[in-house]
């Protein structure tokens, strides 16, 4: 979709058509050929009805990121798949908020999901993206959500930052070949990063990102929304708090663990024996690097130094982990496995691994149980050896 054919899509004429190609799409329940041959039939010009029904399309999957907003929003298919979950924004924006900026620029503001994010927390905010269409999108879309804020076609790497109380940026981290895993090869560059940081700023980095490259004085917090780690953020020193953080969010709300709650920093990690409990920390807190703070809050310990299960003889439910009932070890080899399961009658098999070179899926398939009887295991490792627990989630 080019710039035009979006700014058309703008004008009333295109509103209509938006509408028509919505109600057509629904009619032909999703079926996207049986749809676009609709739209052309009400609209002969090919690139009006394809871009059309394409928002139409981007709309419904947009609802998993963005919910009901999406469907009055503007997406292009990259900018959609790139942008931040409207929960995850919203949370960062209000924690800048709290810092009461004058303004806050988004640098690369792409389709403008953190932009609405920003504004939608009383910040004063501006956009700019190299993108023509990216730029008109994201205006596009604080002006249909009744939002203030403005945007314009810029470089970010060559912008006086100056007049704007903080920055925020999200490097591009796709190039023609797909993702790109060396901060090297961001867009902008690890170097942009780097210099940005040392004003106020906040940076969206990919989950994965190594402690070793953290700044000094530069808070990392990996979030996860409902139990899936989405980004680590980057807060600059006049933002950071503390050196780590774990934020889990779900439908219940907010919480946060920091370094400050690990009892363990700098010490060896606590190994025990097997107990009752088993947990399973969320991904956002072994990102962190705090598993053992939950093993900590949980009066427990680690059951192997390099794997991320926790394991105590006490029984907590925590937003940072999920908690298993121990109900037995079963034996590791496959063949000897399958007949324990069997004489069980289980049927209905989840499978949860770390630490061992198995792939559930297949697992499950070898198996072929055909009880009645639901069950969990864990396959992992303790100590170099393998180790099945049947396990009860509570």
């Amino acid at each position: 979709m080019d710039l035009d054919t979006f700014t058309w899509l703008l004008t009333p004429d295109g509103q209509r058509l938006l509408e028509q190609a919505a109600h057509l799409y629904a009619d032909h329940e999703g079926n996207p050929l049986a749809a676009a041959a609709a739209v052309r039939r009400v609209e002969p010009d090919p690139e009006r009805a394809a871009a059309a029904l394409t928002q139409v399309q981007l709309r419904v999957k947009g609802v998993a990121k963005f919910g009901e907003d999406a469907l009055r929003m503007y997406f292009t298919p990259d900018g959609l798949e790139q942008a931040t979950r409207s929960r995850v924004a919203a949370h960062r924006a209000a924690r800048l908020a709290a810092a009461r900026p004058s303004s806050v620029v988004d640098l690369g503001c792409g389709i403008g999901g953190d932009l609405v994010a920003f504004a939608r927390a009383g910040l004063t905010a501006a956009g700019v993206d190299l993108d023509p269409v990216r730029a008109r999108v994201a205006q596009a879309n604080l002006d249909a959500l009744g939002l203030p804020g403005a945007t314009m076609v810029a470089d970010s790497t060559s912008l006086d930052l100056d007049g704007f109380g903080a920055a925020f940026a999200d490097p591009a981290r796709r190039g023609a070949r797909g993702r790109v895993f060396d901060e090297t090869g961001w867009t902008p560059p690890w170097s942009f990063v780097l210099e940005l940081l040392r004003r106020t700023s906040v940076v969206k980095v990919a989950p994965g990102v190594g402690h070793d490259l953290v700044p000094e004085g530069v808070e990392a917090e990996w979030v996860s929304d409902q139990g899936e780690v989405k980004e680590a953020a980057l807060w600059s020193p006049g933002l950071a708090t503390v050196r780590r953080r774990a934020t889990v969010i779900s439908g219940d709300g907010l919480v946060s663990l920091t370094d400050e709650d690990d009892p363990y920093q700098g010490q060896d990690r606590p190994v025990v024996d097997l107990a009752e409990h088993l947990y399973e920390p969320d991904g956002a807190v072994i990102r962190a690097g705090l598993v053992t703070a939950v093993a900590a809050g949980v009066g427990g310990g680690l059951l192997d130094p390099h794997i991320a299960y926790v394991t105590s003889d006490q029984s907590f439910r925590s937003p940072f982990m999920k908690s298993y009932y121990v109900i037995e070890e079963l034996p590791y080899r496959e063949k000897q496995l399958k007949a324990a399961l069997v004489e069980r009658n289980i049927g209905p098999l989840t499978i949860k691994k770390r630490g061992v070179d198995i792939v559930p899926e297949q697992l499950r398939k070898r198996l072929g149980l055909t009880g009645d009887v639901e069950a969990t295991i864990v396959l992992t490792r303790v100590g170099g050896v393998g180790r099945v627990l049947h396990v009860r989630p509570f």
